[in-house]
């Protein structure tokens, strides 16, 4: 069993924390947003999280009946009956989430099919090929921000953040066209945002991997159609596309299975955007460990491990990290079954808070000042965020594994506290500790659609819990097993 002390230089003045990881959510598709079961899942994360925004691709996709038919027509035949704008579906989500105090991130995803240029889907009727009449378009990106201008008020849409496209430098599945063919489709619709109101934030290329960036902003800078922010995604196994990304690191970070490689691609890009002169936000609006539809370990404490380590790392670097996502009401490769079943989201099927979720939860409890952390080394597999402020301090303790899945292991854990401590709390997050998926296991890994009884004792289980420590002579002692993470609150 190793040791490692942590020694915050708690005479430090800091700097004040910015909980970039708490400012916008992910949910797979915007159909579900039409869910109940997925708003409540959003109440939830609002209440315990805070987000203020929510991003969801396929908001023009034909499910939400943007671009349709009206059946007055019904006698005209398919190849000459007109479609129509219709915005009463995304109308009814936007009321919804802003009843719910937070506020819709304006994707402009995907093509109707009435307006698709070629037969490139996704996803059950999502169509990704470029729309065949740019013009058009544009116009129907303009009218539809009008349309939420007239019911909601411009105040309110100039507070949204507006985004073009999803991934358009993955071809052959997001986007069927070249990149300059992408960036004439930015134009246009950059276009009917600024037309709408030109005070709109519009952002891009929303590319995977940080790619695109540079020739983006050199691109609409000559043709006069800027972005007000820029966005990516990154994963931290895209190392095996083998990306053009912007990077910052050794090149040992940029290995298969290295657990460095997305946070050196969030470094990259920031030094990209300080040597171009970009002043505005950098948004990455999706970003997690693991871009497999299919991966268990998104399950397990090391999902919170890597959550933790790579806020620790690169959060003050960018406006916003967006993890991808909250939920496991999804279906894009096949909709699951099982309660755990090794999908992206930080909840269940039915709203089991993963410990990923909870990971979320532990980073909002260290608010107040950042001071540096004595002996930690960049990059390490191990590491600590300490945080001050008047009634206290909070130390968000990680332990990454050697190897992705390994097998959990203890190790002894010091953290060093300041003078005048007199309580002190331990949160864990491991195999054991606030781990639902552990008790889903104990009580026989029960198959598809969990019976009334079952699902309530889970909810039982699922209630943050944490332990009181002695508050010995200026530390505190502990175990923690390699993954898990650790919070230790403690108050003067």
């Amino acid at each position: 069993m190793k040791s490692f002390q942590f020694v915050p230089e708690w005479t430090v003045e800091g700097e004040p924390l910015r909980p970039t990881w708490s400012r916008m959510v992910n949910v797979d598709q915007f159909i579900w947003l039409t869910r109940v079961d997925m708003l409540e899942q959003l109440a939830l994360a609002k209440a315990e999280l805070g987000f203020e925004w929510v991003r969801a691709c396929g908001m023009f996709d034909d499910k939400m009946k943007a671009w349709v038919w009206d059946p007055r027509d019904f006698r005209i035949s398919d190849a000459e009956r007109p479609r129509y704008r219709n915005f009463q579906v995304i109308d009814m989500v936007f009321d919804r989430l802003l009843g719910m105090g937070i506020r819709p991130l304006y994707t402009t995803t995907f093509t109707p099919s009435g307006m698709a240029s070629g037969k490139l889907q996704i996803w059950q009727h999502t169509h990704t090929t470029p729309p065949k009449d740019l013009k058009l378009w544009r116009d129907f990106v303009r009218e539809g921000i009008e349309h939420e201008m007239r019911l909601r008020g411009e105040e309110e849409v100039a507070s949204w953040y507006f985004e073009c496209w999803n991934e358009p430098n993955l071809r052959g599945c997001f986007f069927s066209g070249s990149r300059e063919e992408w960036f004439e489709l930015w134009a246009a619709t950059w276009e009917g945002i600024k037309a709408a109101n030109p005070h709109l934030k519009i952002g891009g290329p929303s590319t995977a991997r940080g790619e695109w960036i540079e020739e983006f902003l050199d691109w609409t800078r000559t043709h006069g159609c800027p972005p007000d922010y820029v966005i990516s995604h990154f994963y931290n196994n895209d190392s095996e596309a083998e990306p053009l990304s912007p990077f910052d690191g050794p090149a040992s970070h940029r290995v298969k299975d290295s657990p460095h490689f997305g946070a050196g691609v969030a470094r990259g890009t920031r030094k990209l955007l300080d040597r171009l002169g970009f002043t505005g936000e950098m948004h990455w609006n999706e970003w997690g460990r693991s871009w497999f539809p299919y991966d268990p370990v998104k399950e397990t404490a090391q999902e919170a491990a890597y959550i933790v380590k790579t806020m620790a790392e690169v959060s003050q670097l960018a406006d916003i990290f967006a993890f991808w996502c909250l939920s496991d009401i999804y279906d894009q490769l096949g909709y699951g079954r099982d309660e755990f079943q090794g999908n992206y989201g930080m909840l269940s099927l039915h709203g089991l808070r993963k410990p990923a979720y909870f990971a979320h939860v532990l980073l909002n409890r260290v608010v107040g000042k950042r001071v540096p952390v004595a002996g930690q080394t960049p990059d390490a597999l191990e590491g600590a965020v300490a945080c001050k402020r008047e009634s206290g301090v909070a130390v968000l303790v990680y332990l990454y594994p050697e190897t992705s899945g390994q097998e959990p292991k203890r190790e002894r854990i010091e953290v060093v506290l300041p003078q005048g401590i007199s309580k002190v709390r331990l949160y864990r997050i491991d195999s054991e500790n606030n781990n639902i998926v552990t008790v889903w296991r104990q009580m026989g890994a029960p198959a598809g659609v969990l019976r009334k009884g079952v699902l309530a004792e889970l909810q039982r289980e699922n209630e943050l819990r944490g332990d009181d420590l002695p508050a010995a002579e200026g530390y505190v002692k502990f175990e923690l097993e390699r993954p898990g993470v650790a919070l230790i609150e403690a108050q003067f």
